[in-house]
C-alpha cells in the first residue's frame, strides 16, 4: 500500500497536496518515541478518567448519591461530550496540526480533573466531569491519525497496542497511585484551601492527580507533526475530508462498520464494567480497604493489560505476515472468545485469592483486542478521513461501551436485585450476555473488512498509477 524509505522530513503543519511519491518513513527509534509519547499522554488520561473507580464509597456517602448516580458520573458524564466533540474535533485533526490539539486537551483536561476537587453536590461533579471528558475527546483521534503516519500497515497494529496500553497502565496506576493517595489523604483528614475553603480526602485527591498533566503537557511539545500519507492524485483539487466524502466512504464500507462497531462496543461494556466495579465488588464482597484493591488490581492491569495489549498487537502483525489480511479483527475475535468464560467466573468465585487469580486472566484477555479496532480503520481508512472516522468509532463504541457499561451494571443491581451486595452477581450476568454478542459481530466483521481493504487497496493503486 504505501511505499517505505528510511527518514520522513518533518513540518510543523501537516501538508494536504498532492503527493504521488510519498514522503520516507522515520526512524524507527523516533517513531517509537512518538509512541511513547503519546502513551504517556494516554496513561494521564486515563488516570483521571479511572481514579472516580476508587472513591466510589467515600463520594457516595457524604454526596448522599445511588449505585446509579455513580455509575453516570463514571459513564454518561464523561463519555457524552467525549464522544460528541470528538467528531468536531477529530475533524479539525484530519486538517490542522495533531500535536497542537493533542496539548490543548491534556490542559482542558488536568484543569477539570482538578476541579472535580471543589464538588459539593452531585451535579457540580457531573459537570466537572464533563470538561474531563471534552478534554480526552482529543487525544485518540489525533494520536491514531498522527501514528497511522509513522508507520507502515505491516507495523501499526504493533504500535496502536503499545499506545492502547495507556488504557491499562493509566487504569493500573490510577487504582495504585490513587489507593495509596486515598490511605494518605484518609489518615490526614480535611483539607483547607483558600478560596476553596475545607475539602475531604476523596477531593484532595481530583487535585492531586489534576497536577499530574503539567508534566505530560510539556512532553507532548517535544513530537514533531509528521507529514501526511497516502494523499494521492484522487484528493487533488477538492477537500478530501469533507463530509460528503466521509458519508460517500461509508455507505461504501458499512457492512464492515457495522459489524466492527458492534463487536468492539458489545466487548467494551463488559471491559467499562470491569474497569468501574471491580474495586467495589472486592470492598463490598470480600471486606478488601481501597488501599489494597487498589494495589492488587492496579499491579493486575500494568502487568496483565499491558502484556494482553502486546500480545494482541504482535498476534495479529504475525498473522498479517502470514498473509491473514483480516489479521487485526481475527486476532480480536478469538481474545474476545477466550475472555468469556473468566469474565463470567471471577466475580463467582467464593475467595478474594480466588477471583485475584481468574481477573488477571480476565484482565489479558480483556487487554488483548483493546488496540485493534483503531488498527483495523486505520488500514482502509483513506488519510484525510481517518481521525474523523477513529471519533465516529469512539462517538458510539463509547456511549455504548463507556455511557452505557458502568450503567447497566449498576441498573442491574439496584433495581432488579435491590441490594449493593449483589454487585457481582450483576457483572456475571451483564458479562454472560454481551461478551457472546461481541464475539459474534467479530466473526461476522470478518468477510466484509477483507472486502474494505482489498477496496483501499484497488484505490491507492490507481492514485499512485
Amino acid at each position: 500500500m504505501l511505499q517505505q524509505a528510511k527518514q520522513i522530513k518533518m513540518v510543523d503543519e501537516p501538508k494536504l497536496h498532492n503527493q504521488t511519491n510519498e514522503e520516507p518513513w522515520p526512524s524507527p527509534a523516533y517513531s517509537w518515541y512518538v509512541v511513547g509519547v503519546l502513551t504517556v499522554a494516554y496513561t494521564c488520561s486515563f488516570i483521571d478518567r479511572q481514579i472516580l473507580s476508587l472513591l466510589v464509597e467515600p463520594i457516595r456517602r457524604d454526596l448522599q448519591i445511588s449505585d446509579t448516580q455513580i455509575s453516570l458520573l463514571a459513564g454518561i458524564a464523561f463519555t457524552i461530550f467525549y464522544t460528541l466533540m470528538g467528531v468536531p474535533i477529530a475533524k479539525l485533526s484530519d486538517q490542522k496540526n495533531r500535536k497542537i490539539i493533542i496539548a490543548i486537551g491534556i490542559a482542558t483536561w488536568s484543569l477539570m480533573t482538578a476541579l472535580c476537587g471543589t464538588a459539593r453536590n452531585f451535579w457540580q461533579l457531573f459537570i466537572a466531569r464533563i470538561g474531563v471528558g471534552v478534554g480526552e475527546a482529543t487525544l485518540s483521534p489525533a494520536a491514531f491519525s498522527i501514528l497511522a503516519d509513522y508507520f507502515p500497515v505491516n507495523k501499526l497494529a504493533r504500535a496502536f497496542s503499545v499506545y492502547s496500553m495507556g488504557v491499562y497502565i493509566g487504569a493500573g496506576l490510577a487504582m495504585i497511585i490513587g489507593g495509596l493517595v486515598v490511605g494518605w489523604v484518609a489518615n490526614s483528614g480535611n483539607v483547607i484551601l483558600p478560596v476553596i475553603g475545607e475539602i475531604r480526602p476523596w477531593q484532595t485527591t481530583f487535585f492531586i492527580v489534576g497536577i499530574l498533566g503539567l508534566p505530560v503537557l510539556l512532553l507532548m511539545m517535544t513530537v514533531k507533526e509528521p507529514v501526511r500519507r497516502g494523499l494521492g492524485e484522487n484528493t487533488a483539487g477538492k477537500n478530501a475530508s469533507s463530509t460528503s466524502e466521509l458519508l460517500a466512504f461509508i455507505k461504501i464500507n458499512r457492512r464492515t462498520l457495522v459489524c466492527h462497531f458492534a463487536a468492539f462496543s458489545l466487548t467494551g461494556i463488559g471491559i467499562m464494567g470491569y474497569l468501574v466495579w471491580t474495586p467495589t465488588v472486592f470492598i463490598r464482597t470480600f471486606g478488601w480497604d481501597a488501599p489494597s484493591i487498589g494495589m492488587a488490581y492496579g499491579t493486575i492491569l500494568l502487568v496483565f493489560g499491558t502484556a494482553g495489549l502486546y500480545a494482541g498487537g504482535t498476534v495479529a502483525d504475525w498473522l498479517q505476515t502470514k498473509g491473514k489480511t483480516d489479521a487485526i479483527i481475527r486476532s480480536a475475535f478469538y481474545s474476545i472468545i477466550a475472555a468469556i468464560p473468566f469474565a463470567v467466573l471471577t466475580p463467582l468465585m467464593p475467595t478474594s485469592t480466588l477471583a485475584i487469580v481468574s481477573l488477571a486472566i480476565t484482565t489479558f484477555f480483556f487487554s488483548f483486542p483493546q488496540g485493534l479496532p483503531a488498527a483495523a480503520l486505520q488500514v482502509f481508512t483513506p488519510n484525510p478521513l481517518r481521525a474523523q472516522m477513529t471519533a465516529i468509532y469512539f462517538l458510539i463504541g463509547n456511549l455504548i461501551a463507556a455511557g452505557l457499561g458502568p450503567t447497566l451494571f449498576a441498573l442491574v443491581t439496584d433495581y432488579i436485585f435491590h441490594d449493593p451486595m449483589m454487585i457481582r452477581y450483576s457483572i456475571a450476568i451483564v458479562s454472560s450476555i454481551v461478551l457472546p454478542m461481541g464475539a459474534i459481530f467479530a466473526f461476522l466483521a470478518l468477510k466484509p473488512y477483507r472486502e474494505s481493504i482489498r477496496r483501499a487497496q484497488e484505490t491507492t493503486n490507481t492514485s499512485g498509477a
